[in-house]
């Protein structure tokens, strides 16, 4: 055991020998600090303000100066300082039994969590301040925050320990906060206008809705297995089979892949589907959400992500993927005239990576595009038609069979969005789900599998539909200038520590 665990579990247990609880069980506050430091910011240097005010925060610093200390509490809302005065604070312990200013003095260190009562004071060198007359332990911290100057710098510390980072790096919490926000506006933009919040299951025996490996988990008394959604896609199209019009569900999805610095196993996205419309009108709806969130939290619709300047205001760029390709490569897929072997060889000098997975022209088409071009799209750009080979699930363009209604956003190099006109042909949705089953005996196993249910109400009919996901995480990077998907994410999957085998937990005669 530490000595500066061994040092504070003392102090915690002497409290109790005085008759105080270490670990409180309630403290009433009356204001936050927010609203302390905006209500008499105006104080002159020097002047009292005669309010009553109960707060409760974390101490961050502390400075004991003969008779008067100056402590720094931290709660949700900021940080304020407290002025503690010996006369004061033991005129009100002789007379009450309360913890007196020595106590304070020698029982409470950084990390602790403190509740104060007093007056508002600003002092003389104008610092608006809690002058307290009595105080109180709320709970007793057995361990030292990390150093105040240099703060948590192991980035994978950071993720572990979300709750010490939160603690000593307040532009994590404006993160979080403006995470909170962005999912909140999302729902009341879409609540507005009159989409409807539909729960659909996250254990499924079937799991569809996307080109992704699935988790897989067990049933005990179905005696089945189960898969956790890697899409919400399906079940919310059922939903619009059932005469539902405009449905969405902004939750977890969850995907068997890799880890980087823009995949999370467990994300989160928002699914919308909007009956009676395409994937044109999915792109109007995608810029103007995605317009009002950035404005809303960034209050200004140019942005600075990662030292580059990104302007939502102009019109988004809207391109088809043939045409993308061709501004940044030259490589004209449409001269190809369907030969594959002749854009094999026509690639050899642009160094593209070609997987044996690779066996039409479609789906080298996306990987000259994902290698060459995506990167390369800062500003916010809709590149649309798609290979019908990668969409499995999207209507076949009136132009050209060989390509669907679909769009992906990308912006900052990143894809955040996806949508497409859906395929309401049950037999065409039945032959692609059956070629795509076949790739998945193969061994493919990102492929759809069929989903008979799913194939069952097409054929009950569904309308004209677009249909659309929005990655959440993504999204909030660009809106608070992170560079990884797990500054974003509370609690990122990482791999385990190698840890001691020897446990020091608290034991519960350590603090009696």
């Amino acid at each position: 055991m530490s000595d500066i665990r061994e040092s504070r579990l003392l102090k915690a247990n002497s409290l109790v020998n005085k008759g105080f609880e270490p670990y409180a069980e309630s403290f009433k506050t009356s204001h936050s600090t927010k609203f302390l430091t905006a209500k008499f910011g105006y104080l002159e240097n020097g002047q009292d303000f005669n309010l009553n005010v109960s707060l409760a925060g974390r101490v961050l610093a502390k400075r004991v100066m003969g008779k008067i200390a100056f402590f720094t509490i931290t709660d949700q809302e900021g940080k304020i300082q407290l002025y503690l005065e010996k006369k004061i604070i033991d005129d009100f312990e002789i007379n009450a039994k309360l913890l007196s200013f020595d106590d304070l003095k020698e029982i409470v260190d950084i990390g602790d969590w403190i509740g104060v009562y007093g007056t508002i004071k600003k002092t003389n060198k104008g610092e608006l301040s809690i002058k307290v007359s009595r105080w109180e332990m709320l709970s007793k911290s057995l361990q030292p925050l990390p150093d105040k100057w240099h703060g948590l710098t192991d980035i994978e510390k950071r993720y572990r320990q979300r709750y010490l980072d939160l603690i000593v790096n307040p532009l994590s919490k404006n993160v979080f906060k403006t995470r909170a926000k962005c999912i909140s506006l999302i729902r009341r933009w879409l609540d507005e206008k009159n989409f409807l919040e539909i729960e659909t299951p996250i254990l499924q025996s079937e799991a569809g809705g996307a080109e992704a490996r699935p988790f897989i988990t067990h049933h005990n008394t179905l005696d089945i297995p189960l898969y956790l959604r890697i899409a919400t896609e399906l079940h919310l199209k059922r939903m619009v089979v059932g005469g539902f019009e405009k449905v969405y569900e902004l939750g977890r999805i969850f995907r068997n892949e890799g880890i980087s610095t823009k995949h999370n196993p467990e994300f989160t996205s928002v699914e919308i589907y909007q009956a009676f419309s395409n994937y044109i009108d999915m792109m109007d709806l995608t810029e103007d959400l995605i317009r009002n969130i950035v404005s809303s939290c960034c209050d200004s619709l140019i942005i600075n992500y990662q030292e580059k300047v990104i302007d939502f205001s102009k019109p988004w760029k809207r391109i088809s993927m043939k045409k993308v390709v061709m501004e940044y490569t030259g490589i004209d897929f449409d001269s190809f005239n369907g030969d594959l072997n002749k854009a094999m060889k026509d690639l050899e000098g642009i160094n593209i990576e070609i997987s044996p997975k690779i066996n039409t022209l479609g789906r080298l088409l996306n990987e000259v595009f994902e290698q060459k071009v995506e990167s390369q799209l800062l500003e916010p750009t809709f590149v649309i038609d798609y290979p019908i080979e990668i969409s499995p699930l999207a209507r076949p363009h009136p132009e050209n069979k060989e390509m669907v209604q679909r769009f992906e956003l990308f912006i900052a190099g990143r894809e955040l969005a996806n949508a497409f006109s859906e395929l309401i042909d049950p037999v065409d949705q039945r032959q692609r789900m059956q070629l795509q089953q076949s790739l998945r005996d193969a061994g493919d196993l990102e492929a759809h599998c069929i989903d008979e249910d799913f194939l069952q109400a097409l054929e009950i009919g569904m309308p004209p539909t677009g249909g659309l996901g929005i990655g959440i995480d993504r999204l909030i990077m660009l809106l608070t200038n992170s560079p990884s998907i797990r500054d974003v994410i509370p609690f990122p999957l990482l791999k385990p520590e190698i840890t001691s085998t020897k446990s020091e937990k608290l034991t519960s005669n350590e603090v009696k």
